[in-house]
Formats: C-alpha cells, structure tokens, sequence
C-alpha cells in the first residue's frame, strides 16, 4: 500500500511487536501513516453500515537505530568479545518475514498442510507439519537452524460434521446438558467461519446453545 509512495520500495520486516526493520534507509525519520480497515464480521454491506465498521488507525514509523553488520563480522571472525545480538535479532526477524505471510505462525514455528501430509490424532484433531528455524552464531560462523516439528489442529470441517462425527449425536432433538458440557468444553475458543448469511464471518466459539438447530434463526 505504501511501499512505492511513501518507503522508497523498501520492503519491511515486521517482528509483531514493535520493531520494523528494512534494508537500507527510509526516506523520513518519523512519519504517521492512517490505516483504515474494515471489520466484515458485523451485519450488512450498506455503505452506511460499512462506514460504522470501519476502523481507523494511527501508525508512527520512527527511526530508532541502525544496525551495524561490522559488528556482528567482527565477532565471528573473533576479533570482538561482545555479541551483537540486536543484529542477529535483525536477521532472524527478516529470515522469518515470508514464512510468517505463507505459513501458519504458533510461537517461533510455522505449519501448512504443504508442508507435508496432515496425519489424524483423534477426536477431531490431525497434525499439520512445520519446522522452526533461528540464525545462530556459532565457532564456523553464523549458522541458520532449521528444527522439524508438528503440531495439533482440529480438522477443517463443519462443527455440526465435528460434533456428529465425535459425539455421536441427533440434532433433531435438543441437546441435554451434559451433552452441551461436552461439545463446548471440545470447542470453546475454537475459531470458526459462517458462511449462511451470504458473506464469511470469523468468530471464537464462546458457548453452546439449548435449541435444536431448526429453531435458530
């Protein structure tokens, strides 16, 4: 949106906190951008409705340092005793700028399902490859880890596909309560995707209702 206008088509890397880092310098020291984006989890697509869901923001880009790879040659080369890990820091935060668009982010690692067959674990789980990766200086110099890993997500189907599949259960009848105990103790917090209004809505799942399906509007 803003590379070619206004960051002299430098491209950012952005460590999800506070930091913002870029291969060479910007063209200003400290600049306020407006962001304005729209919430499309609420309600209608009337333009008045729309201009109540959206949302405006104020970001400073603010020069804070410059990192200096002299520094970090130095110490590899072993003719400087300090670390510089604001640097290494710096790399591993531009290392890491493209998996975080492409993949999964769960802490310091990434997933896909391209990354590797997705395997099943039960109860409505499967296992989604990913690896984690960190640059680290070592006694040959600096060195990139890359570590295999897996970690467990809940399949890609229906809720009602999850709960019949799971819990065996009859949704012509309402549910009991012990049976509501049950699928929201398996769900709460779970995002899902609502898609019977005409337009896909994100939400957490927070509870479970008493009425059967065909009684909800």
């Amino acid at each position: 949106m803003y590379r070619e206008s206004q960051l002299d088509n430098r491209i950012p890397a952005y460590d999800g906190r506070k930091s913002l880092f870029t291969a060479g310098p910007l063209p200003f020291t400290s600049k306020v951008f407006v962001v304005v984006l729209t919430d499309d989890n609420r309600g209608s697509s009337s333009d008045s409705d729309r201009k109540k869901r959206e949302r405006e923001f104020k970001v400073t880009i603010k020069f804070a340092s410059k990192t200096d790879l002299y520094n970090l040659t130095q110490f590899l080369r072993r003719m400087q005793l300090d670390c510089p890990y604001e640097t290494i820091q710096a790399l591993d935060v531009a290392l890491r700028a493209t998996p975080s668009e492409n993949y999964i982010v769960a802490g310091r690692s990434f997933f896909s399902p391209s990354l590797g067959q997705p395997g099943p674990l039960g109860g409505g789980t499967e296992y989604y490859r990913g690896f984690y990766q960190s640059i680290r200086p070592t006694q040959i110099g600096l060195t990139l880890n890359i570590d295999v890993s897996s970690r467990a997500f809940y399949e890609p189907i229906l809720v009602t596909d999850f709960v019949s599949k799971h819990f065996k259960l009859n949704f012509s009848r309402p549910l009991s309560d012990q049976d509501r105990v049950k699928i929201k103790k398996a769900l709460r917090g779970v995002k899902v995707k609502l898609s019977h209004s005409g337009k896909i809505r994100s939400c957490k799942v927070t509870g479970v209702s008493r009425e059967p399906l065909r009684d909800l509007t």
